[in-house]
């Protein structure tokens, strides 16, 4: 027996050590038939917030920490969100030559962005100190998704720090499956169901709406979101009940408001009327001239007060949106002199670019897109390693490109940001209802959204540039699609508000909410809520909705039609042509050949591209119909079985002193015995066939030695 002697400060440290991983706090709840347990205390004590969240077996570290002082030379709130997938949660080791996580996927991205929304809001606004909000996957449960996971541990681990926060708030997610709505639905019913909605709310009101759909009706997508609603409001029970046991006191921080007497002081220099006149106008470019000259003359007045000019673009930057709202509450003027729900002048046209498979242009205002659609063949279409089992090949991709120069910019082009794979996903989630099935259209298609010029929802134009380019393409789309973009300016109650349809970007910066819509007349295709307030009653939500719904039946009548009112019957001239033909799937290996040695040969003769699925289904695709129709002939002769009568053509490929072999395809011949080559007596093939020909004969079925034999002689004269 051993005994240890420690110090009395070492003892102290390891009692300490000793009490905290085991005097952690642990709550549960049950959600939508599952348990969701949270432990507080148990892992990273050194975050700010930190909570150990588990819903069935899926598994998430989420963490919000904040730095201790407000970050210098920023005018904005610097909040990060990451959600972390690892790929041990899923129990696989990552693709590529490291052999580990690399840089966050799509899906990580879209998550960051749905959790970012909600939470943005329901901070100070005069808050500078970073805040990061860290989510880590460690566990998936295929029955449970990592993401809602992730946005309730989010919300939990701010609402119990010290973080100043004026929240909580809760998400829920609802599918669709055989017209029944699913709480929470499992990755299975989320992937192959009719509605992938989410809805974050806080005690009062709905904060945040992502939705993908095909084609929901209105009224039904506003149950569904209510439906998420109430059942916020018992997650937000459970973390209030949490934060009153554990949840620490929030701290102070250093302001960074702007001074009441500043704003006086610039009144005095630049009076509001003036104010009002240099932003009442359509052309984003005169506007920023006018505020440039009003900041000079400020900067000017101000040239001896350094407290006042270190804050001067900010205070600015709060005047106008004081006045923009202020005329669009009061007095119903948007700046451009709109209606309130009046839609900027509209412009389409396809077939702008030469040789692309499909092009398309759309211009809304000073917003303008132009989408080029490019078709292949199903090999190339996207793999996806990520960690929903049930999806890993996209054979629909849109992605979205904003330059400088649609802005009068100067910035080095660094690819896509999270704002750019964003707006890509959103325009790609509008569209994949309406598109045909594989086997309708077997291809690959990337639609490529080019912004020309931006002044405020680039995202919609992208939608409708692109429906109108896959069209022009010759995609048989099921029915056109549309996307607008409702705005709203509220008042100190929540009976005075003002919903703009058709925002440009001085409303959207302004203004309290960016709601984009996307839909056919059926129904909605996807949602993409993002606000600057605490919530939205009822009655915005359902007033914002139906705004859009009539927004973009409008540009579908009036514009969209009037350029291309449905897609081409075939695939433009530059695109790839595909045939299909289905075989038995025991003769994929004849296709095939030994280490693809048939399959390579009729490429290389042909040109074409082939590709083969596991259940028989052969897609030739190229250029040249006459190589495409060889290629075909080659395997359907490969897979045809050898019977009596059945007559084949093929080319002489070697003589023999006792007959002729004959090629009718790669990797499939015949022999025709010296005997069976003329009706005539002859010494030697040679007299009558040479290498090269191309004969047709008959098949007269197995020889005394069980082999297959074929006949010129035998051929019938209507077979010849």
């Amino acid at each position: 027996m051993y005994c240890l002697v420690v110090s009395e400060e070492e003892y102290t440290s390891a009692k300490e050590f000793l009490r905290r991983i085991n005097m952690y706090k642990s709550y549960s709840m049950e959600l939508a038939g599952r348990t969701l347990t949270v432990d507080i205390g148990r892992v990273a004590a050194q975050a700010n917030g930190a909570v150990f969240i588990k819903y069935g077996d899926t598994t998430v570290l989420s963490t919000a920490t904040a730095s201790d002082k407000p970050r210098d030379g920023v005018d904005f709130f610097p909040l990060s969100v990451e959600f972390e997938e690892k790929m041990y949660s899923v129990g696989k080791i990552p693709g590529g030559f490291n052999k580990r996580e690399g840089k966050a996927s799509e899906n990580a991205i879209l998550t960051d962005r749905v959790i970012d929304r909600p939470m943005r809001p329901l901070f100070p606004k005069d808050y500078r100190n970073d805040v990061t909000l860290n989510n880590l996957v460690m566990s998936v449960d295929p029955e449970c998704r990592p993401e809602i996971v992730a946005m309730i541990g989010t919300a939990l681990a701010v609402h119990i720090s010290d973080i100043p926060f004026d929240g909580p708030c809760a998400m829920t997610q609802m599918g669709l499956v055989d017209g029944e709505f699913i709480v929470n639905p499992s990755q299975k019913q989320w992937d192959e169901g009719d509605l992938q909605l989410t809805v974050a709310s806080t005690k009062e009101k709905v904060i945040m709406i992502e939705a993908g759909a095909n084609e929901i009706p209105e009224d039904q997508m506003i149950e569904a979101i209510y439906k998420c609603h109430d059942i916020n409001q018992t997650v937000i029970a459970f973390m209030d009940q949490i934060r009153d046991e554990i949840g620490k006191p929030k701290h102070e921080y250093e302001s960074c408001a702007i001074p009441e007497q500043m704003f006086e002081d610039i009144k005095k220099i630049v009076t509001p009327e003036q104010m009002e006149e240099a932003v009442f106008t359509d052309e984003k470019q005169k506007r920023e001239e006018n505020i440039r000259a009003i900041t000079e003359q400020l900067e000017e007045a101000f040239a001896d007060n350094e407290e006042y000019l270190a804050v001067l673009g900010e205070a600015i930057y709060q005047y106008q949106k004081k006045t923009v709202r202020k005329m669009i509450l009061k007095d119903h003027k948007r700046p451009d002199g709109r209606a309130i729900n009046q839609i900027r002048p509209l412009a389409a046209e396809v077939d702008l670019i030469p040789r692309v498979h499909g092009s398309a242009m759309f211009t809304r205002g000073q917003t303008q897109i132009c989408d080029v659609v490019t078709l292949a063949p199903l090999s190339e279409i996207q793999k996806i390693d990520g960690l929903d089992a049930n999806i890993t090949t996209k054979r629909y991709m849109h992605h979205y490109n904003f330059p400088a120069y649609s802005v009068g910019e100067t910035k080095v082009s660094r690819g896509p940001g999270r704002r750019e794979i964003g707006h890509g996903a959103l325009a790609e989630k509008a569209l994949v209802p309406v598109l045909p099935s594989i086997e309708e259209f077997p291809y690959t298609i990337r639609a490529v959204s080019e912004t020309f010029e931006s002044n405020g929802s680039t995202s919609m134009a992208s939608t409708c540039a692109s429906c109108m380019s896959l069209m022009a393409a010759g995609v048989p789309i099921k029915r056109m699609v549309a996307g607008i973009s409702c705005g709203l300016v509220t008042g100190e109650t929540d009976d005075d508000f003002v919903l703009l349809t058709d925002i440009q970007g001085l409303e959207d910066f302004f203004g309290d909410m960016d709601f984009k819509v996307t839909g056919t007349h059926k129904g909605i295709t996807a949602i993409q809520m993002d606000i600057k307030i605490h919530g939205l009653t009822r009655p915005i939500v359902e007033g914002a909705i139906a705004r859009c719904r009539e927004a973009r039946m409008y540009i579908m009548e009036n514009c969209m039609k009037k350029a291309i009112a449905e897609p081409r019957k075939e695939v433009g001239a530059y695109a790839p042509k595909i045939v299909q033909i289905q075989i038995d799937p025991a003769k994929i290996g004849d296709v095939v050949g030994q280490r693809g040695k048939t399959i390579n040969a009729i490429i290389e003769e042909t040109g074409v591209k082939i590709d083969i699925t596991d259940d028989g289904a052969v897609s030739v695709c190229g250029t040249d119909k006459e190589a495409m129709d060889k290629a075909v002939k080659y395997i359907q002769t490969i897979v045809t079985d050898y019977e009596e009568g059945l007559v084949l053509e093929g080319k002489v490929i070697s003589i023999k002193e006792f007959g002729a072999f004959v090629e009718f395809a790669p990797g499939k011949e015949g022999m025709i015995h010296i005997s069976k080559v003329s009706k005539d007596r002859i010494e030697h093939v040679e007299d009558v066939l040479t290498l090269g020909d191309v004969v047709k004969c008959v098949c007269l079925g197995k020889d005394k030695m069980g082999r297959y034999s074929f006949s010129i002689k035998d051929l019938k004269p209507e077979d010849k």
